[in-house]
């Protein structure tokens, strides 16, 4: 049997200059702002611990993409504390990551899910891989290689970062009863 080809992946380099946040001292994640079908969908959270990209139902419903495009898929996903949750489906669309002569678009099959969260869109390793993208937390970047073979750098914006963050924390008030 011949031996698969690993896909070529010109060499990534990250430097102290390709971090430009306002915050040195951070722990931000990876969330960034993307293109659909002409729609700028920002809080979009790169996960690297994913195994599935993630449209939210709440986003997919204000891009007004007609849910007869929506496929069936009767799988459920497994949460990040084991629990299962449903999926409505899952659709196919073209996402632009990175700016004009420096991006790449790439067709990402986002499952549709209906969950209370900070984030509209969450792109795991699948689409990570598609781009052959290399993400440096301590950065806050990812670069991948670009249409023109030149290698594109997307920046979190740690404003939106924090805020998303912030908003995801379900902190139970302080008691002062508790020890």
């Amino acid at each position: 049997t011949p031996t698969q080809r690993r896909p070529h992946i010109p060499p990534i380099t990250f430097t102290d200059e390709d971090f430009t946040a306002i915050d040195p001292s951070q722990d931000d994640p990876m969330v960034i702002t993307v293109e659909i079908d002409k729609f700028a969908i920002a809080k979009v959270l790169v996960d690297q611990g994913s195994s599935v990209d993630i449209l939210y139902w709440e986003t997919f419903k204000k891009m007004k993409i007609p849910e007869a495009e929506i496929q069936p898929y009767n799988e459920q996903i497994v949460g990040f504390s084991g629990e299962r949750v449903d999926t409505k489906g899952f659709i196919d669309l073209y996402t632009t990551i990175g700016d004009d002569y420096l991006s790449k678009t790439i067709n990402i099959r986002y499952l549709l899910v209906n969950a209370n969260t900070s984030y509209n869109i969450l792109l795991g390793r699948p689409s990570i891989n598609r781009l052959k993208a290399i993400v440096s937390t301590p950065h806050l970047a990812m670069k991948f290689p670009s249409v023109n073979g030149d290698i594109a750098t997307v920046h979190v914006d740690q404003k939106i970062a924090r805020e998303c963050y912030v908003a995801s924390l379900k902190v139970e008030p302080t008691r002062s009863d508790v020890i």
